[in-house]
């Protein structure tokens, strides 16, 4: 089954491959011809190298860890270009179809052919070289716009968060936080695409930002628990007068909670594990409920036993701030009245397509990212620090959210 699986997810790169060397060279110039064809394997060549190590994890291992293989990104950014060239392909193929089958039946009604339909099904050398010249360069034109793509994608990744700022009000809010700075981090992903250094300027930068309170919503380490250390130097300097709250992500679990847990204390910050932390100011009460990862793979989770654990815990007339790292649980949240919920997992999907307002983050959460209110209450997903297996982030930016919380009149 899994030699199944490699073999439909190449097939689509052989027959882009076999297709372009049957159609991208001019037949008329055989010393282009051939000079276009040794280009055209030595690209295909080089970018599926990494199909050996990915073949040797699928059919002999485990696939995690892929993403550590070196150069993934633009390897994977060029699968995702050759899916969709071959997407754009068989459109094309599928027009020329509909194209044959309305001169047939114009020459069946009519006795002629609509002249775009007669350009597009002409034997004639010289037109058929005019169809060739435009697939030619519509493919370099493709391969251009791809390659600048990828480079920004890969660009993205690796450089620092996106600051979002953002004022949020509530009715509820006790007038001791008003104007309470809360910094929301998600999504880190200590490994090798994110090391020690870049931990030490994102820690920088929130200190910067002199928040009030600093709440983290899990995934703090990718994978190995190796990058523990380095996250826990980085880690112990960041600063806020009312502490710093954190939860576990399912990559805290994969990497191992114990381990993580401990790293997360021993860079100063309290874990909060279903259960309640309360925070007093002025007499004042702030109940962060912080519910733990699932530890499953179902979409949209809505957790409701760890937010009723955590929910028992809060003094009934306590401001609630729900951390979790999946988003689902806000829909326990809502008709639970807690005001506001936190949460990251998806990174945005780290492929987004702004026309179109499509990322394959939706084929896993309806909350991909962003703000989302149902009644009084509302929800922030952040897109993330890091990246999971593929560092590459097109059109969705690394984040980090710094919320003034408002209290708004009835």
């Amino acid at each position: 089954m899994r030699l199944i699986y490699l073999l439909l997810f190449m097939a689509p790169q052989v027959l882009l491959y076999r297709y372009l060397w049957e159609r991208l060279p001019n037949p008329t110039r055989p010393r282009q011809a051939r000079i276009a064809r040794a280009a055209l394997t030595v690209s295909f060549v080089v970018f599926n190298v990494p199909w050996i190590f990915v073949a040797q994890r699928v059919l002999f291992g485990t696939v995690w860890g892929i993403g550590w293989i070196p150069f993934t990104g633009p390897w994977v950014a060029w699968q995702l270009l050759g899916w969709t060239f071959l997407a754009l392909v068989v459109l094309y193929l599928a027009l020329k179809a509909l194209l044959w089958l309305l001169g047939r039946l114009e020459r069946w009604q009519l006795g002629r052919v609509d002249p775009v339909v007669a350009f597009e099904l002409s034997d004639v050398p010289a037109v058929q070289l005019t169809r060739r010249q435009f697939l030619a360069r519509g493919t370099y034109a493709y391969a251009a716009a791809g390659a600048a793509l990828s480079t920004y994608g890969i660009w993205s990744a690796y450089r620092l968060p996106v600051l979002t700022r953002r004022t949020l009000a509530f009715p509820d809010l006790p007038a001791a936080f008003d104007g309470l700075r809360v910094l929301h981090l998600s999504d880190l992903h200590a490994g090798m695409h994110l090391g020690e250094d870049r931990m030490q300027a994102i820690v920088a930068q929130v200190n910067a930002l002199r928040p009030d309170l600093i709440l983290q919503t899990g995934d703090m380490i990718d994978i190995s628990p190796d990058y523990i250390p380095a996250y826990v130097r980085a880690f112990r300097d960041l600063s806020a007068p009312l502490g710093c709250f954190t939860v576990l992500g399912n990559h805290d679990h994969y990497t191992g909670p114990a381990a993580v847990a401990r790293g997360v204390r021993d860079a100063g910050q309290i874990l909060v594990k279903n259960r309640c932390e309360v925070i007093e100011r002025s007499g004042a009460l702030l109940a962060l409920l912080g519910i733990d990862d699932p530890d499953n793979w179902k979409a949209d989770d809505p957790q409701e036993a760890f937010v009723d654990r955590a929910l028992r815990q809060a003094p009934p007339e306590a401001f609630k701030i729900l951390l979790t790292h999946r988003p689902g649980a806000w829909d326990s949240a809502v008709p639970r009245g807690i005001p506001l919920t936190l949460a990251g997992h998806i990174h945005g999907g780290q492929f987004y397509l702004p026309v179109l307002g499509w990322t394959p983050g939706r084929l896993i959460t309806k909350y991909v990212m962003g703000h989302f209110q149902r009644g009084r209450s509302q929800l922030y997903v952040s897109r993330g620090i890091g990246v999971v297996g593929v560092p590459i982030r097109v059109f969705v930016p690394p984040e980090i959210e710094l919320f003034e919380l408002r209290r708004a009149s009835e």
